[in-house]
């Protein structure tokens, strides 16, 4: 495997790089558990806890421990076995929510509200997303929807200048809902493919974003009844299982559609994207693992449950 800090490295060995402190974790948890003759109950318990606290969940170490339950007489456990044991059970739980985010409004622009608690990487996540939208040949407008930190505002502009797309902006402090309205006029009258909103990242009160968000879609909806089409929430892997608790806020405050998780290769709590896609479902459109413009990436499920399960990839 190429060297994590590596230049031009391709996105398969980011993943792996990233993911290293996440599969080390995983080994650590697990040592030990290999020098008995028997995989009898006692280890599987073991081991079903030791995957709960890699962050993949209680579900999904009961899954594991399940099937290594099934075929415990048929073979001697190894770490080796036991990693692609659940290389092999997190890739079935990644398969049905890995679904890159389709951009087929019509008329357009297709409108992404992107939502997510402040810190979470999601000024950045927007950046990242348009290039990566940029790349398969859509035109891209931001909006600055986050009008209650001038430092979100500036943020996004130093972003939109480096990348090379429109921003519609305004003063900190100003109504959202007729930001948004602004934007998407503008978009609709010169033909931009994709508008990425940034909203507010405010849970202190859950009922002002929840109305702020609901006047944000009634706004929408005077323009173009289906929008917004997607609303995607950002998540900060480094939170470990407190991004289940923003999902289950968010999913009951702003409907959101489809999740982005950043911020992997910061953490050995990695395994909470897979704890994420067993207990909520959601579509996730895309995952971060660097600080590069191109480190946001749509994942291949078996890739990804490698790199999770610390499992080496053939070249």
């Amino acid at each position: 495997m190429t060297d994590p800090d590596t230049p031009n490295r391709s996105w398969r060995d980011k993943l792996f790089g990233g993911l290293r402190r996440t599969s080390d974790r995983l080994g650590e948890n697990i040592t030990g558990l290999f020098n008995k003759a028997a995989l009898d109950d006692q280890t599987l318990d073991e081991i079903e806890e030791a995957l709960i606290v890699t962050d993949l969940g209680p579900r999904m170490a009961a899954r594991i421990r399940e099937r290594l339950a099934e075929g415990r007489y048929n073979r001697e456990l190894t770490e080796d076995y036991l990693r692609e044991i659940i290389a092999e059970e997190i890739e079935k739980v990644l398969a049905p929510v890995a679904k890159p985010l389709e951009i087929d409004a019509f008329p357009r622009p297709h409108v992404i509200l992107v939502i997510g608690v402040n810190g979470s990487g999601k000024t950045t996540t927007i950046a990242k997303l348009a290039h990566l939208l940029q790349e398969q040949d859509y035109s891209v407008m931001l909006a600055a929807g986050d009008t209650f930190r001038a430092a979100a505002i500036g943020q996004l502009k130093v972003w939109a200048d480096r990348i090379g797309v429109p921003l519609v902006s305004g003063r900190e402090g100003g109504d959202a809902a007729g930001l948004v309205y602004e934007a998407v006029k503008q978009a609709t009258a010169v033909g931009t493919d994709v508008l990425i909103v940034d909203t507010a990242g405010r849970l202190q009160n859950k009922r002002e974003l929840m109305d702020e968000l609901d006047k944000i879609r009634r706004v929408l909806g005077r323009l173009n009844p289906d929008a917004p089409h997607d609303i995607v929430l950002v998540l900060d892997a480094t939170t470990g299982q407190n991004a289940l608790n923003q999902i289950d806020v968010f999913r009951d405050v702003a409907k959101v559609t489809g999740l982005v998780m950043t911020k992997l290769d910061g953490t050995a709590r990695g395994g909470v994207l897979v704890a994420a896609a067993d207990t909520q479902g959601l579509p996730i459109h895309a995952i971060g693992v660097g600080e590069t413009i191109d480190d946001l990436r749509p994942f291949d499920p078996a890739e990804l449950a490698r790199a999770i399960a610390g499992v080496a990839y053939a070249r």
